[in-house]
């Protein structure tokens, strides 16, 4: 099964275009599944927030290093329609480049 490493926005100015954020990401990598893939799917990381205990604490940036852990072992990156302007998901863009894997804008482009 490959490995496809689910990339686009997460952050917003506000909450609610947070949670937008976090469905499309979540919509998208349930699709990937759905085809076959094994998606890495960032924003499910909110459940290790809601698990830590009383002075347990994790940064965004052991997020970041964690995530891009997941990307340099994928088979490709998949990036969500409007997110090419995300300053993260840039980041993942080149790290990408990095490690040469290949950069798709769509699901349909993936599977071919």
């Amino acid at each position: 099964m490959k490995r496809v490493y689910v990339a686009g926005a997460y952050s917003a100015d506000n909450v609610m275009d947070i949670f937008k954020n976090i469905r499309k990401g979540m919509r998208m990598s349930t699709k990937v599944f759905l085809a076959g893939y094994a998606p890495f799917c960032p924003w499910l990381d909110y459940q290790y927030i809601l698990m830590l205990r009383e002075g347990e604490f994790l940064s965004l940036e052991h997020f970041y290093e964690y995530g891009l852990a997941w990307l340099e072992v994928s088979d490709a990156v998949l990036v969500l329609p409007d997110s090419e302007n995300s300053v993260g998901t840039q980041e993942e863009i080149a790290e990408a480049a990095l490690h040469n894997i290949p950069v798709y804008y769509k699901i349909e482009d993936l599977k071919k």
